[in-house]
């Protein structure tokens, strides 16, 4: 993906990034998740310009700190922490049991943002005994999409093919339908690509071809695509920028936790805000809907292809003092066990 090759240090400093600012994005939009673009102009600023604590009754993050993540960063630790012990063999249901483990823990923590819907019944169905490779026929929302980052870490973008089965092994547990899965392909590619020094351009160029190869072996059935709306939303986000981009993409792209609408709005805002990672995350906070997972896909995007600086140093050390991650081990594991 690139003619200079980077080196280890740079591939974790770069992996680092992805996983900072993963948690950056969504940390920004842990308190505007879930409300709408009104809501958030309202209670906030029209565009975030930091972290925010969320209200006492609030319907998913209630009364948590400023800074404080959500799932999309827990689970993606989660997936790169079975990705480090399984390098050989993905163990699918290893992995289930890590989230149903997750998920009762964040019951006893008395939080309300746990399992989203795809991956609660897909989990149900692997507890009754039903095959993984069956459980998440239809899982068509974010949660893939939302915690792949560890996937594009582990990947070198030189072998397209075995980045995309790696992000269907791990994916199809709990969303195995084509939307879900290109979503999280075209994700987890761009962050390969920007871990091996790609340019935004090669990086876009990279993910459609990813998430083409995941399409093609799906019949057509004359809807659009996620490549279709991923290219659409490119060209929103080289036209608009601050809070008309803001509105333009609620409008012609969406904001829900449909896959469908929150990848597109990711690469939307990434490409507005293309060398400044954390005006991308405030814009991805400010949208309203999905805010977390917008942000946290945004984010981890922006990580790989611009590095550390991208972000604020002092917005990496609250999310990582208020929520004790250890992210530049993760980073180093990650990128050891790089394939």
């Amino acid at each position: 993906m690139t003619d200079v090759p980077s080196t280890i240090d740079d591939r974790e400093d770069r992996a680092y990034a992805t996983l900072a600012g993963l948690a950056v994005g969504d940390a920004l939009g842990m308190p505007t998740q879930s409300l709408t673009r009104e809501q958030i102009e309202e209670e906030f600023e029209p565009v975030l310009e930091t972290f925010h604590a969320s209200r006492p009754d609030h319907p998913f993050a209630a009364g948590l700190a400023a800074g404080t993540v959500t799932d999309d960063t827990e689970q993606a630790l989660i997936l790169a922490q079975e990705l480090v012990v399984s390098r050989e063999h993905f163990d699918a249901r290893g992995y289930a049991r890590r989230l149903v483990e997750w998920e009762q823990d964040v019951a006893r923590r008395g939080l309300l943002d746990l399992l989203g819907p795809s991956t609660k019944q897909a989990l149900e169905n692997i507890e009754a005994g039903m095959d993984p490779e069956e459980s998440g026929r239809g899982g068509s929302t974010n949660g893939a999409a939302m915690r792949v980052a560890p996937v594009g870490i582990v990947c070198d973008s030189a072998d397209v093919g075995g980045l995309v089965e790696l992000v269907l092994e791990v994916s199809a547990l709990t969303h195995n339908t084509e939307v879900a899965l290109s979503g999280a392909v075209a994700v987890a590619a761009m962050i390969s690509a920007g871990i091996d020094g790609a340019s935004l351009d090669d990086g876009i160029r990279y993910s459609l071809e990813a998430t083409k190869l995941v399409e093609s072996r799906y019949p057509a059935d004359g809807s659009f695509r996620i490549s279709d709306r991923i290219e659409r939303a490119v060209v929103i986000g080289r036209q608009f920028k601050g809070s008309e981009l803001i509105d333009v993409v609620g409008r012609d792209i969406g904001t829900s936790l449909a896959t469908v609408e929150s990848v597109p709005a990711a690469f939307a805002v990434l490409v507005a805000n293309r060398d400044d990672g954390w005006m991308a995350c405030r814009i991805a906070a400010s949208l309203g809907g999905d805010t977390d997972t917008i942000g946290a896909i945004t984010g981890a995007m922006s990580g790989a292809l611009r590095g550390p600086a991208t972000f604020p140093p002092w917005a990496i050390e609250k999310v990582q003092a208020v929520n004790r991650l250890e992210l530049t081990r993760v980073a180093r594991e990650l990128v050891r066990a790089r394939r």
